[in-house]
């Protein structure tokens, strides 16, 4: 549920004491740490495979009154693949931003 789900230490040991089990999140954190990377690793390759077709989205947000550009990059199955964040927008930021997804995740296809 840890690794799985956005859901923290104490969480996890909330749910666990619902069905029963009563266990510290001092131990949930034990075995995360002991069994985690496993997990992880599972998790990821139950994940669906990256699509061949990418969506770029821009989109202007204000924090604290200053305005921030976010890019995302999703593949047609809705999985994030990358997200950058900067206060200033301006074509080598995207560039950059794009050869960075190449280079992580090859090229998408030409359609």
């Amino acid at each position: 549920m840890y690794y799985r789900f956005s859901r923290g230490l104490r969480d996890v040991e909330d749910l666990l004491a619902a069905r029963g089990i009563v266990v510290s999140y001092e131990a949930i954190r034990a075995w995360v740490e002991k069994f985690g990377p496993q997990i992880a690793k599972r998790v990821r390759a139950a994940r669906p495979r990256r699509a061949d077709k990418w969506h770029l989205d821009e989109v202007v947000i204000m924090i604290n009154g200053v305005r921030h550009w976010l890019w995302r990059a999703v593949d047609k199955n809705g999985e994030v693949l990358d997200i950058l964040m900067q206060t200033r927008r301006n074509a080598r930021a995207a560039q950059r931003f794009i050869l960075r997804l190449i280079a992580r995740w090859g090229s998408p296809a030409s359609s």
